[in-house]
């Protein structure tokens, strides 16, 4: 096998990032975009010493589930990545990589019921952080990056995103040409919907040419804004909201309904950026954790507290552990603007927040860890196990690091004894899990 040779495939499955999969001369081969169930022809651009990577060149049968994209950035923006099949085959291979990777990962072989499909599917995120560059004739532009590069591919439309937020995007747009703002000042306009709209521009940079002008268009085209902010941020990498912050007008703050609860969030507070979803799931996951009012329960990685204070209202006590510490003092604050007395947050990561509490003398019987896509290291699990609560939930968004801890967890006296996927990001790969660990020695 070959570069640039065509080989003719019949796709079997998918990979975790949706790409179909086949097998040639004893080989896996790799083909983006090809759908289950179809014959294709494809393109070797990459033979490894297992996998080989291969370019759909054509669909010689097509699956009754391919259907024409809705986007014309498909395929060179980084944002979907099945715009290219229905959305019932898209729960399918969401079902499948979830399945297989606690099949194979995590040892933890069971019936996985159907994937939760999200009520909405079009314009969900109420979150949207544009890049911002410039055409050729000048213009500023916003978009999203090419995949695998810094490349800003303009996006004047986009399924996923809200409209509001491509009003705000193109207000700053109108701003920089009306006021000749070089590209080189804007890196970012970050975007985000609950009770209102906040927008932040990103600036490597303090000075703000025309700043009225700037507000002004904006209150114009997106009047929901309660709040315009600048945060300055010249530190290499893709942390967007690093540096320092101005208010330029209304409130830094926004808020959101979630749970029955209220939530004041700062742009840098962790919040789900699907929330009807969001609902859903959690309250799976509180169904699943299910403490009493005679449980004290601890939530790692509580970002604005949607969970602790959700913990706290079934609970006798609830603690909440974060490392950042605006999204702290945002917890903080709902609990007291929520009127919830029994929930305290910790400004520490997951392993000292449990040394913490152990030292303290409180013994949680509930953990729930809501981890980053890499998943816990292994001495937060540890530290949670000699908590030794009866019952922890996983809320993941990564089934492989999830499954590489649920086997973690069983060396440690949990048994997993429930999965459930929820499709938290319609038409992009990732996929989102809850998991119940049961303590085997209770």
């Amino acid at each position: 096998m070959t570069k640039n040779e065509i080989l003719t495939l019949k796709i079997e499955g998918y990979t975790s990032s949706g790409d179909g999969v086949a097998r040639a001369d004893g080989r896996v081969v790799f083909v983006r975009r090809a759908i289950f169930g179809e014959t294709v022809n494809a393109r070797v651009l990459k033979v490894g010493a297992s996998v080989v990577y291969a370019r759909l060149e054509d669909v010689l049968e097509p699956s009754p589930e391919r259907i024409e994209p809705a986007c014309p950035n498909f395929g060179k923006c980084g944002g979907c990545d099945f715009l290219h099949m229905s959305y019932p085959e898209e729960l399918r291979a969401k079902h499948r990589r979830v399945s297989d990777a606690l099949e194979r990962i995590g040892k933890a072989a069971a019936s996985l019921p159907d994937v939760v499909p999200s009520p909405v599917v079009n314009g969900y995120r109420n979150k949207a952080v544009f890049e911002v560059g410039k055409a050729p004739d000048g213009r500023a532009v916003t978009g999203f990056y090419r995949e695998r590069s810094h490349d800003v591919i303009p996006a004047e439309t986009c399924v996923i995103q809200s409209e509001a937020s491509l009003r705000a995007a193109a207000a700053v747009r109108s701003w920089m040409d009306s006021a000749r703002v070089p590209d080189t000042l804007v890196r970012h306009i970050f975007f985000r919907e609950g009770r209102g709209a906040q927008i932040a521009i990103i600036t490597r940079r303090a000075e703000l040419p025309h700043r009225e002008k700037l507000i002004s268009v904006l209150r114009e085209r997106v009047p929901e804004a309660v709040g315009i902010l600048q945060i300055i941020n010249n530190s290499p990498g893709n942390a967007v909201l690093n540096g320092s912050l101005r208010v330029l007008y209304g409130s830094e703050y926004l808020e959101d309904t979630l749970g029955g609860f209220t939530f004041r969030l700062s742009p840098r507070a962790f919040y789900q950026v699907n929330r009807a979803q969001a609902e859903a799931l959690y309250s799976f996951a509180l169904s699943l954790a299910a403490p009493t009012k005679s449980d004290a329960a601890l939530d790692l990685y509580c970002g604005a507290g949607t969970i602790t204070l959700a913990l706290a209202r079934l609970s006798g006590r609830a603690f909440g552990a974060e490392i950042i510490p605006d999204a702290v003092s945002n917890a903080r604050e709902n609990a007291a603007l929520n009127g919830v007395t029994n929930a305290e947050f910790l400004l520490a990561d997951s392993g000292e927040a449990a040394r913490q509490l152990a030292q303290n003398g409180v013994s949680p019987s509930v953990v729930v860890v809501d981890p980053p896509r890499k998943g816990l290291h292994p001495d937060v699990i540890s530290s949670v196990a000699r908590i030794a609560p009866r019952r922890v939930v996983y809320i993941s968004c990564d089934p492989a690091t999830l499954a590489r801890d649920i086997r973690l967890f069983a060396d440690c006296g949990y048994s997993t004894a429930a999965t459930r996927a929820f499709d938290m990001f319609p038409r992009c790969a990732h996929v989102e899990c809850v998991t119940l660990l049961e303590n085997m020695n209770m």
